[in-house]
């Protein structure tokens, strides 16, 4: 694997250690913690952290609802023994969000698949599969976007990302990702938001495909 050089910003890093992410970003956070040094030994310290200044501060009461979401989050951690493990191109967080199985590909047209593993009312994360040389249709956002590159590579206005790199998009970005030549690009793509496509025809297809 190259190095990877798109990484994930501290606000979203930090967000995850306290577990204030919703589910679908989470997941893309983990696989990439899963595959990143760099931001696996930044999370560690993070976690090391809140634990030192658990310890140094008093104990105080907290409400039955409070409790109830710190255990739920716990609940969610990924399992130490699993989150690193691999099925092929899939990090563990993955792999445990499908629970074992294999991508259950739907087309999208153009070559272009997805799998959506998981959805709620606070967002959405999908498989992605795009052939080498196609494009995903030009599009904007109307919340944020979060993008992990398993296999092969993609391009866009903002740069390359190859295996391992983490795209953050948001309202700010308009861009037509690329897939580069060699083998298609998979990635696992979160949004909390639907997208905004430019061309009619997307826009046509748009509550079908659940983008």
């Amino acid at each position: 694997m190259s190095a990877i050089t798109h990484h994930i910003s501290q606000d979203l890093l930090a967000a995850y250690a306290v577990g204030h992410l919703p589910k679908a970003f989470s997941v893309v956070i983990a696989a990439h913690i899963s595959l990143c040094d760099e931001c696996r030994a930044s999370y560690e310290a993070l976690q090391a952290l809140g634990g030192a200044v658990m310890e140094s501060t008093g104990s105080e009461k907290v409400s039955d609802r409070l409790l109830t979401s710190v255990l739920d989050r716990l609940d969610d951690d990924w399992d130490d023994e699993t989150a690193y493990e691999r099925s092929g191109i899939y990090p563990g967080p993955v792999m445990e969000t499908m629970n074992g199985r294999q991508p259950r590909w739907k087309k999208l047209g153009m070559g272009v698949k997805q799998d959506i593993l998981l959805a709620d009312a606070e967002g959405s994360v999908r498989l992605l599969y795009i052939p080498p040389g196609q494009a995903v249709p030009d599009h904007g956002h109307n919340g944020q976007e979060l993008t992990l590159v398993l296999q092969g590579s993609f391009s866009d206005e903002t740069g390359h990302f190859g295996v391992g790199d983490l795209e953050i998009a948001d309202e700010s970005l308009e861009h037509t990702p690329i897939a580069e030549d060699g083998v298609a690009c998979i990635c696992l793509a979160a949004t909390d938001a639907s997208l905004k496509f430019n061309a009619f025809f997307p826009r046509l297809l748009q509550p079908i495909f659940r983008i």
